[in-house]
């Protein structure tokens, strides 16, 4: 009976172990989730003609064009884009693999996962693309500041600011009310 109730018990501890992963896993998921919503990449075209900024999932966030790649013509102009996009679409992607796995764990080989892929469709080496990661994850752009953080900008009126016209006197009214009230007061 001893035996078996030892049994149990390691049993139990496993089970209280996975648990305790699975808590420490998602305990994660909000810093997790943070940090993919202020995910941004960019790329540029060889020229610098065209640069593309993606966000989360590869979503386009900004595209933007010189006016040396406008005058390129419609089909230089498509071609550099088409490139420009998916170098930042892939960025994003790569960048979002790597948070995912720092929160998550590399169970998966995520990271890995993305590179054979992206190698494959875009018809580069893995080497290549992780040398990519590792010069993005270096020079990763700072995240967007948050609406309400005012760290930067000037909260007290500046000392050589114009002072505000003062408000007019109070008469008993606004002249919308002068008005009605002359209006009810003649006499037809």
């Amino acid at each position: 009976m001893s035996a078996e109730f030892d049994q149990v018990v390691a049993e139990f501890q496993r089970f209280e172990a996975s648990i305790r992963n699975v808590d420490d896993r998602f305990a994660g998921l909000g810093a997790m989730q943070q940090e993919l919503t202020g995910l941004r990449a960019s790329a540029a075209s060889p020229d610098g003609g065209v640069t593309v900024t993606t966000g989360p999932g590869g979503a386009v966030l900004d595209v933007k064009f010189t006016a040396a790649a406008l005058a390129k013509g419609p089909q230089a102009l498509s071609t550099a884009l088409m490139a420009t996009l998916r170098e930042a679409v892939g960025a994003a992607a790569r960048r979002q693999a790597v948070i995912v796995e720092e929160h998550m764990g590399d169970d998966e080989g995520l990271v890995e996962q993305v590179l054979e892929t992206q190698a494959e469709a875009f018809g580069t080496s893995v080497e290549e693309l992780r040398s990519k990661l590792a010069e993005e994850t270096t020079r990763q752009e700072p995240p967007a500041a948050a609406p309400d953080d005012f760290a930067e900008e000037r909260v007290l009126r500046q000392a050589d600011a114009p002072s505000p016209p003062p408000a007019p006197p109070a008469r008993g009214g606004s002249a919308g009310d002068s008005f009605l009230r002359t209006l009810f007061d003649e006499e037809d």
